[in-house]
């Protein structure tokens, strides 16, 4: 049940400031009834993990302690930050702290000028508590918690500890994420005949490269209905909120049964396909609340292998997900911590061009797949993770945008972008920036790739098969020129060499630079 919060006993009003009269006196009685009663704990909640049975809350003390929540207007002001993101952070905090004051508990929720101020606000109003929370997701987080002199518990939001990746990384040569996954699926016991993966093979990939069908009916969206806190927070932010992500736990779980009745089944042939006619195929949209704590892990996978033990998920789409879950989601926390706070400042490429005007206004461009790849983020700070990869991140590597600049937009444009996430998908997959400490090449590619998993080319003003002349599709120019402008770090990676032996065989090398120059000079003025 959600609480009107006309009608909820807000003690962050208070504390901010406001005074509102006959309602000044009621707040004021619930802040001196819990000092009276000297609460033991204040347990600090962050945005990401507004979970009632993990983390700081799960084993908490209605009587005793206090449920810290701060909303920093820091977070609010501090970037360009996606309407839709900052409204799905937002409410879904307010809403999770209705539902434990409805369930009994003694909420703190606070608006602050920073995450700091608000600690030391409530430090103040309850001196004689201790500071409690459990690992936090961001460096700069954790930083803040330390200097409040916060007690530290381990993070259970991840089927994977910080110490348990850490061993395993410290024990690699390289840190390849398909060995990490068979170590999970042995560890967890998921998808497994004794020590041998179920359907006999660790990946599906082979049969999950399907492009997308013609005339094929995509399933429904789910849409979610909006409330007076929803109204509230969308007043706040001057925006108007889409249906498509819900703000509750009620509509996250809605959201994972959607998901493992309608499109489980299908998600794996078509996980890598990018479609006109749908925006989101038969992803899951989950990962917004597995990564703000409204989804764990844990009920995700339970769902999704009752389905598979039913027979009505094939392996294929039941191992695909799971990968992206166990495997994709784990390793990248695990290569945050374990890599260090600093790994988000590496350039190895040497990248210095500003980030690329379309980025910014799918306007800007005249390449069909990246005008509704943007349009579509833009709208609903979302598209999966091909286009993440293939579209996004790849011209940015291609066309020599500075990864620093293009981990802020992309930190700032999408809604389940937490830094954990972020730092190593840009810096270490997407834009090769890392100099090879994850993935042993980079994930470039021309035309020919957008063409075959995509329709994005059909009706396109330029043709994926051309690299120079005018109607040269900029993707396919720029792969050619970015192996030729990187021959030296490249060259000798036993993992490209054919593509190093296909560069070597072009004899318009000399054209192909003179179409790159043109293209790059393009995207800077947003006219390509």
């Amino acid at each position: 049940m959600v609480l009107n919060p006309k009608s909820a006993s807000h003690v962050d009003d208070l504390l901010n400031g406001e005074r509102n009269g006959h309602a000044i006196g009621s707040r004021l009685n619930i802040v001196q009834r819990l000092v009276k009663n000297n609460m033991s704990q204040l347990r600090y909640v962050p945005f990401d993990q507004l979970h009632r049975e993990f983390g700081i809350i799960k084993d908490a003390n209605k009587s005793t302690d206090v449920i810290l929540l701060i909303e920093s207007q820091a977070m609010l002001n501090s970037s360009n930050w996606h309407p839709e993101r900052l409204f799905f952070l937002i409410s879904s905090a307010r809403h999770f702290a209705n539902e434990l004051r409805f369930e009994g508990f003694n909420v703190l929720y606070l608006k602050a000028e920073n995450t700091s101020v608000g600690l030391n606000m409530a430090a103040a109003k309850f001196p004689t508590s201790t500071l409690t929370c459990v690992e936090q997701s961001s460096y700069r987080l954790s930083k803040k918690l330390s200097e409040a002199g916060a007690k530290v518990l381990p993070n259970d939001f991840f089927l994977t500890s910080r110490e348990l990746f850490a061993s395993w990384a410290s024990s690699q040569k390289s840190f390849l994420m398909e060995n990490f996954y068979r170590k999970q699926r042995v560890r967890l016991d998921i998808l497994m005949e004794g020590n041998s993966p179920i359907g006999g093979s660790w990946n599906f990939d082979k049969e999950n490269r399907l492009p997308p069908p013609k005339n094929y009916v995509w399933p429904e969206y789910l849409e979610h209905e909006r409330d007076e806190i929803d109204s509230q927070v969308a007043t706040e932010l001057n925006m108007t909120p889409t249906n498509f992500w819900a703000t509750t736990r009620k509509g996250a779980l809605n959201q994972l049964r959607h998901f493992v009745d309608n499109h489980l089944p299908y998600f794996g042939p078509y996980e890598d396909a990018m479609a006109l006619d749908s925006w989101s195929l038969h992803h899951s949209l989950l990962s917004p609340y597995l990564n703000n704590g409204l989804l764990h892990p844990h009920e995700v996978l339970t769902e999704v292998l009752q389905a598979f033990n039913n027979g009505s998920v094939p392996i294929a789409s039941a191992e695909a997900f799971v990968r992206q879950l166990i495997g994709w989601r784990e390793y990248v926390n695990g290569m945050y911590w374990y890599l260090g706070e600093n790994y988000r400042d590496h350039n190895q490429l040497g990248a210095t061009r500003k980030l690329l005007p379309l980025f910014l206004d799918a306007e800007k461009t005249k390449m069909n797949c990246m005008k509704n790849t943007i349009s579509d983020l833009q709208e609903r700070a979302w598209v999966h993770h091909i286009p993440r990869l293939m579209l996004l991140s790849n011209l940015a590597l291609l066309s020599g945008v500075n990864p620093q600049e293009f981990l802020t937009w992309m930190r700032e444009q999408f809604i389940d972008a937490a830094d954990w996430v972020m730092v190593p998908n840009v810096i270490g997959m997407g834009m090769h920036a890392d100099g090879g400490l994850m993935m042993t090449k980079p994930y470039v590619s021309g035309g020919a790739y957008i063409s075959k998993m995509s329709n994005y080319c059909k009706g396109c003003i330029y043709d994926p098969k051309l690299r120079v002349g005018p109607q040269a599709c900029p993707f396919t120019t720029l792969y050619w020129d970015f192996l030729n402008r990187h021959k030296d770090h490249f060259a000798e990676n036993h993992r490209m060499k054919q593509q190093y032996f296909g560069l070597n065989r072009l004899a318009d090398r000399a054209d192909l630079s003179e179409r790159a120059a043109q293209v790059l000079l393009g995207l800077d003025q947003g006219k390509i």
